[in-house]
């Protein structure tokens, strides 16, 4: 690959393939202006690919090292200046310097586990490149291990459920029903949560064709009937032409727990599905019945909980009892407090339908959160860099960061057990920006403060980079070589570099291999291979294997020449629940029994009152009152993958008034005197945000939105807890785990109050350099 020529900024009109969570796609320099365009198989692009053009030489980029002053000048320890300090602008040397003696000294003096490796996969397409593996291979080789993270905020919650009821997630979300099942085969798609295109644009490791929307068109086309159930009508698709049943936020489990009843009371529940596939049904109908607390389930019940009508609630029951029925289920469910409850729940009723595992039907979680899932399965495998041994048995759910940084030696419960959280002296962040993922930003900021040192690699100057002690400048995606591909996408693309490296950035493996050659580790971290020799390497993993199929394939050389190689795609099999439904005897599904779980023994002996033995309505804590009279609604953005290239152009142009849109009703706007376009101030008592109003009746009265993605921005970082003059919303939502089974994420919903915000509208500098 040395001899690919760099195009820079040469208007060669060449176009060259490249690919990003959002989309394959071809670029090149015309007129100076880097000009994006998507693959040409892709039938409906993502927008977010328009990030780039503004984006790769934008001001919010690091140009050189940097070092915090206070860390700088007084040494490691905790300080609340992060956040608050100006920087220094050092030589890459020193920087790596000054890194690798404080690798070593907190190596030496309290060993890896006071190490924490934070990332979050999320920074590239390829599989070289790739922040998360990098970090964690280097600690992994170098320092001997590092304290990590399991699961995710997007999947906290059924990540830990899903295992004890019916499988892990991966086959449960990947595969298992498919696009091509719902356009030939479902009647019914129970969409609780929707099923956003705006989600399904992103994929790890890349996507070549969005085929969420043109499957419900088609879908819908056939006959196949599609109703939302969620607080967002345009949570599905015009083209799926959804009925819209607004549901309080927080109660999907007293809906379907109100079709339960009618099932069974009218005797429309499969007995003989549940008696063969499931255990534990006989004592989950007596709590739906009433009979182990006095109160039905029925759908009066549930509609006054829910607010869905009870005749609809009813006949719901009935119609999905008399055809082929697909419940769906977004991540934002689980991302919420009793986030375990829904996903289990509709597990459950899945089976009382008699459903998994036919084509088309059951359940499917997350089916359209993510270009990943609905899709068929490579045949071949994808290269990753491997990660070596960790030899440090702690780990936290992911969503726990503050409460490992503020808790050191205090324990904690998850799935079972009663852990203690690490004494952590220093973060090694590459990739990911927790302050767009993670909840109770204040709180954040204390914990990030209680450090010795934080360590962050990163492209620009996100709010991470702000609160870190050395900097290290990296390159984007598009100014390195890598391969993107994706064990659900069918094309394996060459990502040939576009442009010089911004400044003085450099990727993440040449960083670490300097690193590691100041640590006496180069070879254990490199494996005497360059970039190039990696990539190599990477995709033989993959070359080998079609070759081995008997499948047509190309050297190196000619796939990248080529720029994209078609990988063989399995057949659509169902996956576990349809091996399983066809042969229970042989082929168990992998939970404690083999069967499907309605009440399971093991979460039951765990004793944990949040988290009981079957699915249970248990109310929401935070709910709205007198003083935070309304719901937020945290979602994800259409305009961005999550924080990432806030500062482009498709992102700044969704914009008003330089900061984020929120949305809420008419109704809502009205009681408080706000008018379209107006600035608006969200509160509660976590902290404050401003964001430019948009009136509109696709929410359900009581609910306001606010997407996540925009950096945090604060008005004075002196304050302990300012206002966000930019509109993040975490600064809002609560820093609790769903239960103490997943401790997962819940910043999808929280309680608040709005008004209009008349004073002096502060400058917005989120994307702006820190003082140095």
């Amino acid at each position: 690959m040395s001899d690919v020529k760099e195009p820079g900024r040469a208007d060669d009109g060449t176009m060259r393939p490249h690919s990003s969570h959002w989309g394959a796609f071809r670029a090149g320099w015309r007129n100076g202006t880097l000009v994006v365009e998507p693959h040409p198989a892709d039938p409906d692009p993502s927008p977010i690919l328009q990030n780039f053009p503004q984006a790769l030489r934008h001001r919010a980029r690091i140009a050189t090292p940097m070092v915090r002053r206070g860390w700088l000048e007084r040494g490691p320890g905790p300080d609340r200046m992060r956040g608050r300090d100006e920087f220094v602008s050092v030589p890459w040397d020193k920087a790596l310097d000054l890194l690798a003696g404080e690798l070593g000294r907190v190596r030496d003096a309290h060993g890896p586990a006071a190490i924490f490796g934070g990332s979050y996969g999320w920074s590239s397409a390829g599989r070289f490149h790739h922040a998360q593996s990098q970090v964690h291979r280097f600690l992994n080789t170098v320092l001997g291990g590092y304290v990590r993270s399991v699961n995710s905020y997007s999947a906290g919650a059924s990540a830990v459920i899903l295992p004890h009821v019916i499988g892990p997630m991966d086959p449960v979300a990947k595969r298992n029903v498919t696009w091509e099942q719902i356009v030939e085969h479902t009647g019914l798609c129970l969409s609780f949560g929707g099923m956003a295109v705006k989600n399904s644009a992103v994929a790890s490791g890349g996507v070549s064709k969005h085929i969420e929307r043109p499957s419900m068109k088609a879908a819908a086309e056939r006959g196949c009937r599609f109703v939302l159930i969620g607080p967002l009508k345009d949570d599905l698709p015009e083209e799926a032409r959804a009925e819209w049943l607004q549901i309080q936020p927080g109660t999907d489990t007293a809906l379907m727990l109100g079709m339960a009843h009618t099932l069974v009371t009218e005797r429309l529940h499969d007995t003989a599905f549940l008696a063969q596939f499931c255990v534990g049904y006989e004592k989950f109908e007596p709590y739906v019945l009433g009979q182990t607390d006095g109160q039905p389930k029925d759908a009066a019940w549930a509609s006054a909980v829910c607010g869905v009508p009870a005749n609809i609630i009813a006949q719901l029951a009935r119609d999905a009892a008399g055809t082929r029925t697909l419940i769906s289920m977004a991540h934002s469910l689980q991302r919420s407090e009793h986030g375990e409850q829904p996903v289990w729940m509709a597990v459950v009723l899945a089976a009382m339908l008699g459903q998994h595992g036919l084509p088309g039907g059951g359940f499917n979680y997350a089916l359209g959160s993510i270009a990943h899932y609905g899709k068929r399965n490579a045949a071949v495998p994808i290269g990753s860099l491997p990660q070596g041994r960790n030899t440090v048995p702690d780990f936290i759910p992911v969503a726990r960061i503050s409460d490992l940084l503020l808790k050191p030696g205090q324990p904690f419960d998850y799935n079972g057990q009663e852990r203690r959280y690490a004494d952590i002296k220093l973060v090694y962040w590459a990739g990911g920006n927790p302050f767009h993922h993670h909840q109770d930003l204040a709180r954040l900021r204390r914990a990030f403060q209680a450090v010795d040192t934080l360590v962050v690699h990163e492209t620009a100057w996100t709010a991470t980079a702000r609160h870190a002690d050395i900097v290290l400048p990296c390159t984007m995606t598009l100014e390195r070589e890598d391969i993107g591909g994706s064990s659900q996408d069918d094309l394996l693309v060459a990502m040939h570099r576009l442009a010089e490296p911004y400044g003085l950035a450099r990727d993440d493996f040449a960083i670490f291999a300097d690193l590691a050659a100041r640590l006496g580790k180069e070879e254990a971290f490199t494996e005497g291979r360059d970039a190039q020799g990696w990539l190599r390497h990477l995709y033989e993993k993959t070359r080998a294997a079609m070759e081995a199929r008997g499948d047509k394939t190309l050297s190196f050389e000619e796939f990248w020449e080529a720029g994209e190689l078609k990988l063989p795609m399995d057949e659509d099999d169902g996956g576990i629940i349809r091996a399983f439904r066809n042969d229970p005897e042989n082929e168990p599904l992998p939970t404690p029994s083999g069967k499907i779980e309605v009440f399971s023994e093991t979460i039951d002996g765990f004793g944990y009152a949040d988290c009981p033995g079957h699915p249970t309505f248990i109310p929401y804590g935070d709910v709205p009152n007198g003083e935070k009279p309304l719901w937020l609604v945290a979602n994800q953005p259409a305009t961005r993958l999550h924080s990432q290239l806030d500062f482009g152009g498709t992102s700044e142009n969704s914009k008003r008034r330089g900061r984020e849109v929120m949305r809420l009703h008419p109704a809502d706007a009205a009681a408080r005197g706000i008018a379209e376009g107006d600035i608006v101030r969200m509160f509660n008592e976590r902290g404050a945000c401003l964001a430019a109003a948009s009136l509109s009746e696709a929410l359900m009265p009581g609910v306001v939105q606010l997407a996540t993605g925009a950096w945090y921005d604060p008005a004075d970082p002196a304050e302990d807890n300012p206002l966000c003059v930019h509109g993040n919303p975490n600064v809002l939502t609560r820093d609790v785990g769903t239960s103490r089974l997943a401790q997962g994420c819940t910043g999808q919903l929280t309680t608040l109050q709005v008004e209009k915000f008349t004073g002096n509208l502060p400058p917005i500098r989120a994307w702006d350099p820190p003082a140095g």
